[in-house]
């Protein structure tokens, strides 16, 4: 029991840090402050811009990640730990170098022209300080911690099933479809919800490669910048408490939509 109390203890400090961080800004804020902050366009454009970018992130970093997460839970081939690496490198990576090593990359000289130049010749579309330039920050780090919510979702699968489909004469691609892929769904829920709140929160890579212009590529973690900026605490406070609200939301909607399914 003593033991039980102690980690209680240290556990619940933890708790209380965060619900004493969302206490500070709620008594610092008041419903006037969410009014005249969502009164601003430039933060209703940047609410929309981060509920849309926010959301293609994600669905790129889930459709990605089952087929690669998949791979990596049931294949063992030469060279996988060298994937396995270099996907947790967005993890470890400082954000900054994110955007710094994206910024490069559509900037590197080439025979022909850089990589931004090039696309928009094929097809007339501009990355670099424009809106593709924050989905594709933002699901640069995101993707990552998909890859390893699926992976690890295939891992906690039994392949006898799976094994039982092959051996009735389904194709691989068959088996994975109807066998494997329906017993994944919790894990694509978690996957698109942990890449959803982490596009929501990322800043450092958006700021570097796609800027933090008004009304452009605002969103909403560059708003809290732009906001305390220019002084403006109570608007950077209001949006900080939005954008913990909308975390909550997606949070608890899909934890009660789990719940109801499985009873």
């Amino acid at each position: 029991m003593p033991f039980l109390i102690v980690m209680g203890a240290i556990g619940g400090s933890y708790v209380l840090l965060v619900v004493a961080l969302v206490a500070a800004d709620l008594a610092y804020t008041s419903p006037a402050h969410f009014a005249d902050a969502l009164a601003k366009p430039e933060i209703r454009y940047a609410i929309r811009l981060t509920l849309i970018s926010c959301t293609i992130s994600a669905l790129l970093s889930v459709w990605v990640a089952t087929p690669l997460g998949y791979l990596l839970s049931r294949f063992t081939f030469r060279g996988r730990w060298l994937i396995d690496t270099l996907i947790d490198i967005p993890v470890v990576l400082p954000p900054l170098v994110i955007g710094l090593s994206l910024l490069i990359l559509f900037h590197l000289q080439l025979p022909g022209g850089n990589l931004e130049q090039r696309l928009q010749r094929w097809t007339g579309l501009r990355v670099t300080y424009a809106e593709p330039a924050v989905v594709l920050a933002q699901f640069a780090v995101a993707c990552a911690f998909a890859v390893q919510t699926m992976r690890v979702t295939f891992d906690q699968i039994d392949t006898r099933a799976e094994q039982v489909a092959l051996t009735l004469g389904c194709r691989r691609s068959q088996a994975f479809f109807l066998v494997t892929l329906p017993q994944a769904w919790r894990g694509l829920i978690a996957a698109l919800t942990i890449s959803w709140a982490r596009s929501l929160g990322e800043f450092g890579p958006i700021l570097v490669f796609a800027g933090a212009t008004r009304m452009r590529t605002e969103v909403l973690s560059t708003t809290v910048f732009l906001e305390l900026s220019v002084g403006q605490l109570e608007a950077a406070v209001a949006v900080s408490l939005l954008m913990v609200a909308a975390a909550m939301l997606v949070l608890g909607i899909v934890r009660l939509l789990g719940t109801k399914v499985v009873r």
